[in-house]
C-alpha cells in the first residue's frame, strides 16, 4: 500500500480533501504535521475518501484533530467500515464527559470522619486476629521447642541486634551528655551541682536508655519487618508456605518476636552505660567532678532498683516493635504503594505504643512507689 496523502481542492464555497493512500498507523508517518499546517485557516467543504486504501484509530485521530467540524456521514457510504472507526474517534476526542458534582462540605466531613470510624475498628479486628494467631504460635512453639528456627532466631538476633549496637552506643552517648549539660548550668544556678549525678543516673536507667533504644529499634526493626514480610506477601511467597504446610507464623513471626525479646534488653543495657559515660564526660568536664565521684554517686544514690525498672520495660517494648512490624507486614496486600503505606504505618503505631506503654509504666511504677 501507498504512504497516507492528501490533496487540498479549493473551490467557491470550501476547500475539497482528497484522502489517499494508507491512513492507518504504518502509513502516516510524518502527514499529521503537514496535515495541520496545510489546513491552517482552511475551511473543509467536503472529504473524498474514494481513493484511501486504508483506515484505521490512528487516521481517524488524525482527521479529528485537523478538522474543525466532523466529517458528514454521507462521506463514509463507500466505506462503512471506516466511517464506524471514525465515529468512535470522533466521539470519544470531542465529546465531554459531565463533570461529577461534588458533594457538599458537611457530606464530605461526615464522609471522612465516617471512613476513620471504619478504618481504625478494621484495623482494631484486623490486629486482634494476628494476636491471636501469634498466641496460638507461641503456645505452639513453647509445646515443641523443636519447630523453632534456629537459623531464622539468629539471624535476626544479628540484624535487629548486634548490628544494631554502634547506632544505639551513639544516640544514647549523647543523650546522656544533652541531659547533663542541661542539669549541670541549671542545679549550678542552685549550688546544687553535685546532684546533676542523680539526674543522669535516674533519668537514663529509668527512662531514656529503654524508651530511645525502643523507639531506634522501632524506625529500624519494625519497619524491615514490615518490608521483608510485606515483601513476601507481594510475591505469594507466603502463599507458597502454605501450600507447602508451613505455618507463616511460626516461619516468620515467631524468630523476629524471639530476637528482639533477647536483643532490645541487651542493648538496653548497653545504652545504659553509653548514656552513663555521656552524662559522666560532661560532668568531668563542666563541673569538675571526676569519675570516681560519678560513680560514688550513683552507686549510693540512684540505686540499682532504678536499673531495674527501666530493664523490666525493654520486654514489653521488644514485643511491641516486633509484633506491629509483623502484623503490618502480614497486611500488606498486592501492590507497591500498600507495602509503603504500611512500611510507615509499622514505626509509627510501634513509636506511639512505646510512648503509650511508658506513660503507663511511670503511672503504674508511681502507684507501686518503686
Amino acid at each position: 500500500m501507498k504512504a497516507a496523502e492528501f490533496q487540498i481542492d479549493s473551490g467557491g464555497k470550501g476547500a475539497v480533501l482528497r484522502l489517499s493512500g494508507d491512513w492507518t498507523t504504518t502509513g502516516l508517518r510524518r502527514l499529521p504535521q503537514r496535515l495541520n499546517r496545510a489546513l491552517d485557516g482552511v475551511t473543509v467543504d467536503r472529504v473524498d475518501i474514494s481513493d484511501m486504501d486504508g483506515f484505521d484509530t490512528a487516521g481517524a485521530l488524525v482527521l479529528v484533530q485537523a478538522l474543525d467540524v466532523p466529517v458528514p456521514e454521507k462521506t463514509w457510504k463507500s466505506n462503512p467500515g471506516a466511517g464506524r472507526i471514525y465515529a468512535l474517534v470522533e466521539r470519544l476526542e470531542r465529546g465531554t464527559a459531565e463533570t461529577p458534582k461534588r458533594p457538599d462540605a458537611i457530606i464530605r466531613t461526615f464522609s471522612k470522619i465516617g471512613q476513620g470510624v471504619y478504618d481504625v475498628l478494621s484495623e482494631a479486628m484486623q490486629t486482634m486476629a494476628f494476636l491471636g494467631r501469634l498466641v496460638l504460635a507461641l503456645g505452639s512453639t513453647l509445646k515443641n521447642p523443636g519447630r523453632i528456627r534456629w537459623a531464622a532466631w539468629v539471624t535476626h538476633v544479628e540484624r535487629a541486634g548486634l548490628d544494631a549496637i554502634p547506632i544505639v552506643i551513639a544516640t544514647n552517648f549523647f543523650i546522656g551528655a544533652v541531659i547533663a549539660f542541661i542539669g549541670a548550668d541549671l542545679l549550678q544556678q542552685f549550688g546544687a551541682r553535685c546532684f546533676a549525678v542523680e539526674l543522669i543516673g535516674i533519668s537514663v536507667f529509668r527512662e531514656f536508655a529503654v524508651v530511645i533504644t525502643a523507639v531506634l529499634l522501632a524506625g529500624r526493626s519494625s519497619s524491615s519487618f514490615a518490608a521483608e514480610i510485606g515483601s513476601m506477601k507481594m510475591n505469594q511467597e507466603i502463599d507458597a508456605m502454605k501450600v507447602m504446610g508451613v505455618d507463616p507464623f511460626q516461619a516468620l513471626v515467631i524468630p523476629r518476636l524471639a530476637a528482639l525479646l533477647l536483643m532490645l534488653p541487651l542493648l538496653t543495657f548497653i545504652a545504659v552505660i553509653a548514656g552513663m559515660l555521656g552524662g559522666m564526660l560532661v560532668t568531668w568536664s563542666q563541673l569538675n567532678l571526676g569519675p570516681n565521684f560519678f560513680i560514688l554517686r550513683i552507686e549510693q544514690n540512684v540505686g540499682v532498683e532504678h536499673l531495674w525498672v527501666g530493664l523490666s520495660k525493654a520486654p514489653v517494648f521488644a514485643i511491641v516493635v516486633a509484633a506491629i512490624g509483623c502484623r503490618q507486614g502480614m497486611a500488606v496486600s498486592g501492590d507497591v504503594e500498600s507495602l509503603g503505606r504500611r512500611v510507615t504505618a509499622a514505626v509509627v503505631q510501634a513509636i506511639f505504643a512505646i510512648i503509650f506503654l511508658d506513660a503507663l509504666f511511670a503511672l503504674l511504677f508511681m502507684e507501686m512507689g518503686v
